[in-house]
């Protein structure tokens, strides 16, 4: 069992038992019982830093520790993928190093492979770094829209080849992750292939309940994503959802409206620091979600969501944009904005936009032409273009934005120069 896990090999001494104790629930089909919180492997020390293979003392050091807490803790699912630069190659050191018998951790991990050859060299590297046999769960990264839903499904691509691997033993069980739209969510879903996915899904962002729902009728593993950080940069709250979660924590608060959902598994936590630990376990509580004391806090958090004026109910029903801004995004912000006070997560997330691609599409709401297109379309009946104007003179880092194309600038003048010298014809 895993409160059985031996104490890794160091010598400092086990922290007091947490009380109440690890919980564990069924990861859907694949019948593993895994913790309800997840060891995320993406923030170690220096973990973003190439080449993925070059390992600072201290960055193993930084793996080491969390990771020994984490077993200590009783967490028994660790997460990371290739695309977190060394996260793979540190575990596969820190695992070694603690000595921790296989059958006491499940290991996930992702890659987002575009065909059969691709998938069979990745996941062989990716077993090298992680020092592994198997993978317990592999999970194709990013299925974030229509493009790449075809792509990981196709007729001899990459989940088709992962089945073979699985065949023989390399994977046990194959699943995706997703920050794309719900209807993309929903088709990758109902393609009947995977065992678990990776959503986003918070009390700041319901709108993938659906999906939730639909992967629990399909006895599918949920695993939310980042719900301290994507959730609503929790750790840090405004004074205002501070007071309203009174006497909770916010990460307790939607720690706890997360697992008040039976479909749902785990949490992933990005720990890198110990102290991280005693906030992130006190969402612990028995396995009673929600208590009667939690239910006086989730009244009194849901009520500013009544006092909104020009509330948007993430209907989509504005998409598509001809100017391709991510409206229904973008208006959550300023429903946060205006209900709670969040405005560090509204300008931590809304300056993601133009940056990451497909992970976070749309442009910023300056781009809007006030072309109307959006207007006749919209339930509520809401101004939108002014409403998006409004929103992005309170969300806007002019000053991010300009370094990000500096750097982007730099990025793609370094590789010019580069293909020049590595070009014969130079």
């Amino acid at each position: 069992m895993p409160s059985q896990i031996p104490s890794p090999k160091s010598g400092a001494p086990n922290p007091a038992p947490q009380s109440p104790p690890m919980e564990y629930r069924r990861f859907g089909k694949t019948e593993a019982m895994i913790s309800v919180i997840t060891l995320g492997g993406m923030r170690y020390a220096q973990g973003w830093n190439p080449p993925r293979h070059h390992l600072p003392k201290a960055s193993i050091a930084n793996c080491i520790g969390v990771t020994r807490r984490a077993f200590d803790a009783g967490i028994n699912h660790i997460e990371t993928a290739f695309g977190y630069m060394k996260s793979e190659h540190l575990y596969g050191v820190a695992l070694k190093e603690l000595g921790v018998p296989r059958n006491r951790y499940r290991m996930m991990t992702k890659g987002n492979p575009k065909n059969r050859d691709e998938t069979l060299r990745l996941v062989e590297a990716q077993l090298k770094a992680l020092r592994l046999d198997y993978l317990d769960f592999y999970g194709w990264h990013g299925i974030n829209n229509r493009e790449l839903l075809e792509t990981a499904v196709k007729r001899g691509g990459p989940v088709e080849t992962l089945y073979r691997l699985r065949e023989q033993g390399v994977i046990r069980h194959i699943g995706f992750s997703t920050h794309g739209p719900l209807d993309v969510i929903l088709s990758a879903i109902d393609t009947d292939l995977f065992h678990f996915v990776n959503l986003h899904y918070y009390f700041f962002f319901q709108k993938n309940l659906p999906a939730v729902e639909r992967a629990g009728q399909k006895d599918m593993g949920v695993f939310i994503i980042s719900p301290n950080e994507k959730g609503g940069l929790l750790w840090k709250p405004s004074e205002k959802v501070r007071r309203l979660s009174h006497p909770l924590t916010a990460m307790q608060y939607n720690g706890r409206f997360c697992l008040s959902h039976p479909q749902i598994t785990t949490l992933s936590m990005g720990f890198h620091e110990p102290e991280h630990f005693a906030p992130a376990l006190a969402i612990l509580n028995g396995g009673n979600y929600f208590s009667p004391q939690d239910r006086q806090v989730d009244e009194r958090m849901r009520a500013p969501l009544q006092t909104i004026p020009g509330f948007c109910t993430y209907c989509n029903d504005c998409l598509p944009c001809p100017e391709d801004i991510n409206i229904p995004e973008i208006l959550r912000f300023r429903n946060l904005l205006l209900g709670y006070d969040m405005k560090d997560y509204g300008r931590f997330r809304y300056n993601m936009l133009e940056g990451k691609g497909h992970w976070f599409p749309g442009h910023f709401a300056s781009a809007c032409t006030q072309c109307g297109d959006c207007l006749p379309k919209c339930p509520e009946k809401l101004d939108i273009p002014r409403l998006l104007m409004e929103t992005h003179r309170t969300l806007f880092d002019r000053r991010a934005y300009i370094q990000r194309k500096i750097r982007s600038t730099g990025a793609k003048i370094l590789k010019t120069v580069k293909d020049c010298f590595s070009s014969d014809k130079r």
